[in-house]
């Protein structure tokens, strides 16, 4: 019987033309598209292939970590380059290393880390279209977004993020990061987290920029979540501005060139901004809270 190895690599791809990470059926997916170069070559045994995060259809990935098994005589730094000769130009691997038998891409990690770029200028962008979400009709109050994102930091239940059909048995998980950031017209939005449930940074980011652009306060924001509204969170990002950064584990696997923002920082010499947005009207004196929908 061979000797089996275990191969983690760090995986790039655009997920525009993919149905997601996981592989499905009648659609084009990176797990089927990675496994079937895998094959070619090691064509021994068949090829299984785990993903630190599943990401969804359109969504794009810097560094996800992937693992699997191989019996072949390939040295473990060499299935970078031999990955890339058989891939699509839409899949990129920056990194392979060998991990321990049971190390587990998925299992062994202690965070996953997103970002979302939203591009807030009141003139759309041909080059950014791809990655970005082009909001325009206001401009956006990222310190709203700041305070909103910083009070769920912590183990909380996210039932109000969890898009149905998930087979997650519960919906709590715990935010260990946030960062909103902005530079001219474009707004950096990073979170890490233990785990995600299905479709949580999508239906989160479009509550954001209801807060953002003064439709939602924070109060209701937290209000909102916090009492595990579904009901009242109707809509969901693009999928293009959403990339999986990378994940995280107890010891470095990958050099930092390899794995860590590998997803470029645009820049703009120009700022365009859209009028600010409305202030939000005085609830003060109401006894009902502002539930406006996003």
């Amino acid at each position: 019987m061979p000797i089996l190895r275990r191969i983690a690599l760090s995986l790039q791809y655009e997920g525009s033309d993919f149905c997601g990470w996981q592989r499905q059926r009648n659609a084009r997916s990176v797990q089927a598209v990675l496994e079937a170069a895998i094959g070619q070559l090691d064509p021994l045994r068949p090829t299984q292939s785990f993903a630190a995060g599943r990401t969804d259809a359109g969504v794009h990935a810097a560094a996800q970590v992937v693992h699997f098994d191989c019996s072949g005589p390939i040295p473990a730094a060499k299935w970078a380059p031999a990955l890339n000769g058989r891939l699509p130009a839409s899949i990129r691997v920056r990194e392979s290393v060998e991990r321990p038998k049971d190390w587990h891409a998925c299992y062994s990690a202690i965070y996953r880390r997103y970002r979302y770029i939203i591009h807030n200028s009141r003139r759309p962008n041909l080059f950014l279209t791809p990655w970005t979400w082009h909001r325009y009709h206001h401009r956006l109050d990222e310190d709203n977004m700041r305070v909103a994102l910083e009070g769920m930091i912590g183990l909380h239940d996210f039932a109000a993020f969890m898009r149905a059909g998930s087979r997650r048995p519960h919906s709590r998980t715990t935010i260990q990061d946030v960062l909103v950031e902005r530079e001219g017209d474009l707004i950096r939005v990073e979170i890490q987290a233990s785990g995600f449930l299905y479709g949580m940074v999508r239906l989160l980011m479009a509550q954001l920029v209801a807060v953002g652009e003064h439709r939602l306060s924070v109060e209701a924001f937290e209000q909102r979540w916090r009492d595990r509204r579904r009901d009242q969170v109707r809509e969901a990002a693009p999928a293009r501005g959403l990339c999986l950064l990378r994940a995280g584990y107890a010891d470095e696997i990958f050099s930092k060139a390899g794995w860590y923002d590998c997803q470029p920082w645009f820049s703009l010499a120009t700022d365009d901004p859209p009028p600010d947005p409305p202030c939000l009207p005085d609830t003060s004196n109401k006894t009902s809270d502002d539930h406006s929908s996003s």
